[in-house]
Parts: structure tokens; sequence; C-alpha cells
């Protein structure tokens, strides 16, 4: 039966959620035939042979998301190969160790955060120094083909495949699993792995690059003579903790819960869609059902905190603020390097706050929240074979806390900062970004660098206030988890600094009094 399954799902005549709840028949009814089996077994252990194929799935160190891989685990145990998923946050160590005691065929690497990139390089790295002969597959919402061409293929010489998503999994896999095909398929992907690095290299020059200090002169000019700064209702935090659910249904943003489940399309066009719209209309209404579910027996809890402190820029690129025992903190922000048309500025997110010079009382903001709660009933839903409530109830936590975000920036605008009291917008508006201001998060393309999410933290004390840690990779767990800035300049957009020059790092990396190879392990995707 799974094999119809995972043919029909690889001629695309099946679709994501539909996999995993036949999966979900399979796994309750081997559960029920396994007692049989075992005895039967026993009584002749002449006729065992040597099993399945072994695919082993870990996320790697520092990382705490797993949707996409517990996605990939379900389609390929569908397709008849054992899977063994080591979770989330699994050092190089225990990975390798478990492939070589397990006697895996393939081993399969997850993230979802940059630092994850690095942690992977590591694993390839440490597989070549074993002397390991597994072929090595890369996925996750971080990865990319050039990343893995450029930077992990060259660290192990026995078959390194990025894998876009849970159907290609399938093929890469029957691919690497067949004596005929496997050598060819290897030595295609090498071929093709290797003209994307030579690309790559050749490709370095094209984009003209301005100096740090030129840069740094065409910032973003901002008129502040005739500026009036809004003045939030407090300065310092304030928690909001075990916040209304149901206040947060309205603020959901469905698209990403589809990419999750590999069905792409704009919401809510998405549910009549002549292709996807039934299968599409269906896991909705699953979902919402669930997330009735999840409300009414109160199985989550949202936690979060907010905080606004007196700030100003350097005019450059630092940002101080004062706490309220009279410290100052320093934030540090990166600048776009990128050669732009006359009169567009290279961004840095400290131009939208007033340099101290001219003697204006700014603020900025900054925000933690997160969805508590989850693991009792992820562990509860394995225990009942069934992945498909699994990772919906995963992808729903990741929304509510992208909702929570959303409703607490509204709440700011309107309340807490106050600078927009009369908006009115849509969730759709909402979702397009249209109102004023913004909530740039560490780790994203405006402020890449993820060690400033130390700083948020301490500021906030969100471990201490909404119970959010930070992994070594500065994830966040729990995965559903959100945190940010907020600026309240009119002029304040979203962007991506793109790439940066040694000159940078090496002013940012004495700025934050960090070793420049440190900082520039953290900014490596953004290296020029």
């Amino acid at each position: 039966g799974m094999d119809v399954v995972g043919d029909l799902f690889g001629s695309g005549k099946m679709f994501l959620p539909q996999v995993v709840k036949s999966a979900r028949v399979m796994k309750k009814s081997v559960a029920v035939l396994t007692p049989y089996i075992e005895e039967e077994k026993k009584k002749n252990p002449a006729a065992q042979k040597g099993g399945a194929a072994k695919i082993l799935l870990a996320t790697v160190k520092g990382d705490v998301h797993d949707i996409g891989k517990n996605i990939v685990g379900v389609v390929l145990g569908c397709n008849g190969y054992d899977i063994i998923d080591l979770g989330v946050m699994v050092p190089t160590e225990k990975i390798l160790d478990t492939a070589v005691k397990e006697n895996v065929d393939i081993i399969g690497l997850s993230g979802l955060i940059t630092p994850s990139l690095d942690e992977m390089v590591s694993v390839a790295h440490e597989m070549k120094r074993r002397n390991m002969k597994q072929p090595l597959l890369i996925g996750g919402a971080t990865t990319s083909r050039m990343h893995t061409a450029v930077k992990i293929a060259p660290q192990y010489d026995n078959g390194v495949v990025h894998v876009l998503d849970a159907s290609r999994s399938v093929t890469v896999a029957g691919s690497l699993l067949s004596k005929e095909q496997k050598p060819e398929f290897l030595n295609n992907v090498k071929t093709e792995y290797t003209k994307l690095a030579d690309d790559f290299a050749s490709k370095k020059t094209v984009k003209q690059l301005l100096s740090f200090a030129e840069a740094q002169a065409n910032k973003t000019q901002i008129n502040w003579k005739n500026y009036k700064a809004p003045k939030p209702s407090f300065t310092g935090t304030k928690a909001f903790n075990d916040f209304d659910l149901k206040e947060l249904v309205n603020y959901i943003d469905w698209q990403p819960f589809f990419i999750a489940w590999e069905m792409h399309g704009k919401f809510p066009q998405i549910l009549s869609d002549e292709i996807i719209g039934k299968e599409a209309t269906k896991l909705y209404n699953d979902a919402n059902a669930l997330l009735k579910k999840v409300i009414d027996e109160k199985w989550l809890k949202a936690d979060g905190v907010i905080g606004f402190w007196q700030a100003n820029s350097n005019g450059k690129d630092t940002v101080t603020l004062a706490t309220a025992d009279n410290k100052n903190v320093q934030l540090e922000f990166l600048r776009q390097q990128s050669k732009k048309a006359s009169g567009q500025p290279d961004i840095s997110l400290a131009d939208f706050i007033a340099p101290a010079e001219e003697a204006i009382v700014d603020h900025i903001g900054a925000f933690a929240v997160t969805i508590h709660g989850i693991e009792e009933h992820i562990k509860r839903f394995e225990q009942q074979h069934d992945d498909y409530n699994k990772i919906t109830l995963q992808a729903l936590a990741d929304r509510l806390a992208e909702a929570f975000a959303e409703k607490m920036h509204e709440m700011v605008r309107k309340d807490l900062w106050g600078y927009a009291k009369e908006e009115h917008f849509s969730n759709d508006q909402l979702i397009k970004e249209e109102y004023s201001g913004i909530r740039p998060a560490p780790g994203y393309p405006a402020c890449p660098d993820h060690t400033e999410k130390r700083k948020l933290f301490d500021l906030l004390r969100a471990t201490e206030i909404a119970g959010i840690q930070l992994t070594e990779s500065l994830a966040m767990y729990p995965a559903a988890s959100v945190c940010g800035w907020y600026f309240s300049h009119p002029e304040s957009k979203y962007f991506g600094v793109g790439k940066i020059t040694k000159d940078q790092v090496t002013d940012y990396a004495a700025r934050k009094q960090m070793p420049v190879e440190e900082v520039e392990k953290w900014l490596m995707p953004i290296l020029d």
C-alpha cells in the first residue's frame, strides 16, 4: 500500500498531507502486527533477511527546528526505509557514532538557522577524518545547493547531496541505494557542484562594493531638525504572560503553514486552486479543528516580553541605550556596502535612531515571544503513531508565535508606543507590512548577526520572564519563538545588508570587542 502512495507522491498525483495520513494508518497497522511478527521471527530465525536500508536523520548541534526533518522522515519511511531520527540539537559525535553502531546507509542533516551551515561543514569534515563511506544528505531552510557545493561537498569525498524537499529525498535516496545508479548519480552531482563552485569563484568579483568608509558616507539622509520622537508609555520591560490564544487566531499568516506542508500558493486562493484546492482545504479544516482543541483545552501557553529604552545613535552604526540602572548598552548594526544608483543610500538600522548630536530624546524597543507546552502533546502523538497531527501541531505553534509577534507589534504602534494610534489594517495588510515602523529580528537580512541576540535577551530578561533559552548557535528554544527590535521612525524599513567587506568586519569586531575570526564565523554567509 505504501509503495503505491510513494509512487503517487513521486509522480505528483498525491500531496504531502495525504502521504502523512497514509503513513499514520501504516504505522498503526504495523504497531498491531509487530508482536505477531516478532513471535514468528523467534520460531523461524533463519527466515530473517537483511531488512530495509537505514537512513539516519538529525538536526545539527545548536539548532532546534525539525518540522522539515520530521516530514522527510515520514516520507522516506513510507518508501520502505528504516528511519533512525536522532531529533534536534544533535552533536557531531552522536550523529556519527550512531551511524556506525546502527550501520546506516545514508546520513541526513537538517538546519534552519545560518550557524547550522558551519555545523554541517564540521560533520562532513569529521566524516572524512573517520574515513566513513555513507553518502551525506543536506536539507533545511538555511541550506542551498550553492552553499553545499562551495562549502560542504569539498570536505567529504563519498557523496554530499543537497535535497530541496521531501519529494526529492525519495528519488535521491533511491539513486544512492541502487548499486547500478549510485556511481553515475554521484558523478553527475560532483560535476554539477564543481561547476557551481567554479561559477561562484568567478562571480565573486562581479558585484561592486564600496569601502566601509564610503558606505558610511552614503548613509540614509533623515531630516532630524523637524522630527518629534514619539515617547513610549513606559521604559524598561513589561511581561505579557499567558496571553489569550483566542486573540491571536485572526493574526495568523497561513501561507507559511501550507509551505511547511510543501503546498505552494497564496492564501486563501490556495483553497480553491484547481489542482491542490481540495487537499489544501482538508488540511486547513484539520488545522483549524486542532487549533480549536489547543485553545479550548489550553494545550499551549503564549508568553512574551516587551521593552523600551531611551536611545541615540553615534551617527554611524552604533546605538547606545540607557537602562534603568543607568548602564549604557551598545547595540552594533551592520551597513550595506553595495554600489547604489545616485541618491540611493547604503542603509544601517542605526540610521533610523536619532544621532546624539541632534539632542533628540529617541527610543528603541525590543520583544521576545514564545509558545510553551508543545512537548507533552508531541510525545502523545508520537506514541499514537500520529505524525499528521504531530507535524500540524508543530506548524501551528510556529504560526501562533508569529501571530503573537504581529499582535504585540500592533499593540506597540497603537498603544504601548502609540505612534500610530489611528491605524486600522486588515490581517492581509499586516502580513504585507503596510504599517509604520519595523521589527527586524537578529539573524535576518537587516541585522544578520545572531550574537546581538544575547544583548536583546539580557535587556528583556527573556529567559527569566518568557522562559526562552538560547542554544550555543543562538537558536531560540522553544522552537516556536520570535524576537526582534522595534524601530518607530516613519522612514525605517526592512532591507538586506547583503555582502560586506573586511574593513567593515574589522571595524565591527573592534566595536563588539570580539576577535575578527569569531565575527567572521558568525557572519560567514554575508562575507564578500
